[in-house]
């Protein structure tokens, strides 16, 4: 039996944390998922390394051997992924340097990622954008994240905050976002947005969203995204009609994307993609269509919906990890 070297993915988000086994084709085994939250960081440190524990041994139960080991995280990195400046849905991890914690903890080489970075990254190398040289990744789900590969260079920028499509401005001083300012994309076209957007609606007209009303107890406030999908899948007018005006705002801010990056392919996915589908694709490819400029000279890159669903930045970030273990510089392009 030939011994494959192979590399462990991690995906630390708000709500969950999974790792498996990642080998050069881009195929996961050994998929496990922690069965609790995990938001404090000595915890998120003590879950992946148990985590990691539990894959080597599986590893070389069957004659491989891991490398080295890549964590997508949702959160903000310094530029040389060193350490997390800040992640909104986790605790106390500010200033913390993960990566070399992490490192101590499982005795291997650590490479990290932002999530949505990890993403296009496994979508680049396996994915839906396989073969392309010049990507950019929207992934749609409670907030808007975003990556960008050129020329075979996963992007991170100068501070390492490359590639946050979500904090576009789409109306000037329109709704308030989360990041202290107001009218960015992600206030119109994220699971936040949506769930705004039907509460409102519902409020507005109670008759139109009874089912909605239903499924939230008659709360308008209660009423969620899961359900709004849920719904929209059934037919509910209300709620695909929620669902295409965040598709109408996702598109006008990718074709600000394509403004800049003038990429070869737009790939989106997330929670949200998963869950709505071509009800959300499609007018989401409309809106980009019609806002993408200087159509007369430049073809409008196609939007693809994301081929590896909820194992893109497990993926990418294990394949990353890969290029560490063998010297690879996984920062180039900055």
């Amino acid at each position: 039996m030939v011994r494959k070297n192979v590399t462990i993915g991690v995906d630390l988000g708000g709500t969950k944390l999974m790792a498996g086994i990642v080998d050069r084709s881009g195929q996961v085994s050994s998929l496990q998922r922690w069965p609790a939250r995990v938001r404090d960081y000595g915890q998120a440190l003590s879950a992946i390394d148990d985590l990691v524990t539990q894959l080597r041994r599986e590893a070389e139960q069957r004659g491989d051997t891991v490398v080295a080991v890549g964590v997508a995280i949702a959160a903000f990195l310094t530029a040389d992924r060193a350490r997390v400046r800040d992640a909104t849905n986790l605790v106390g991890w500010r200033g913390r340097p993960f990566r070399a914690d992490l490192a101590a903890r499982v005795g291997l080489p650590v490479v990290v990622e932002n999530d949505a970075d990890a993403a296009v990254w496994g979508e680049y190398t396996h994915g839906a954008a396989t073969g392309e040289h010049s990507v950019a990744m929207a992934t749609v789900g409670t907030g808007i994240g975003g990556g960008v590969v050129i020329d075979g260079n996963l992007i991170s920028g100068a501070r390492g905050l490359a590639g946050e499509f979500g904090h576009l401005q789409v109306v000037p001083a329109g709704r308030a976002c989360g990041c202290g300012s107001r009218g960015c994309l992600e206030a119109y076209a994220s699971g936040t947005a949506l769930a705004r957007s039907a509460r409102a609606a519902a409020a507005d007209d109670p008759a139109g969203a009874k089912q909605l009303l239903d499924r939230a107890g008659g709360d308008p406030e209660r009423i969620d995204g899961p359900a709004i999908t849920a719904l929209a899948v059934d037919g509910d007018a209300l709620a695909r009609r929620v669902i295409a005006d965040l598709g109408g705002w996702l598109g006008t801010g990718l074709a600000q994307v394509t403004a800049v990056l003038d990429p070869s392919v737009i790939v989106v996915g997330g929670g949200l993609v998963d869950a709505a589908g071509e009800l959300l694709l499609e007018p989401t490819r409309a809106a980009y269509a019609s806002a993408s400029s200087i159509r007369a000279v430049r073809q409008v890159a196609p939007l693809r919906a994301a081929g590896l669903g909820n194992a893109a930045g497990l993926v990418g970030a294990g394949r990353r990890a890969a290029l560490a273990a063998v010297g690879v510089p996984t920062l180039v392009g900055r």
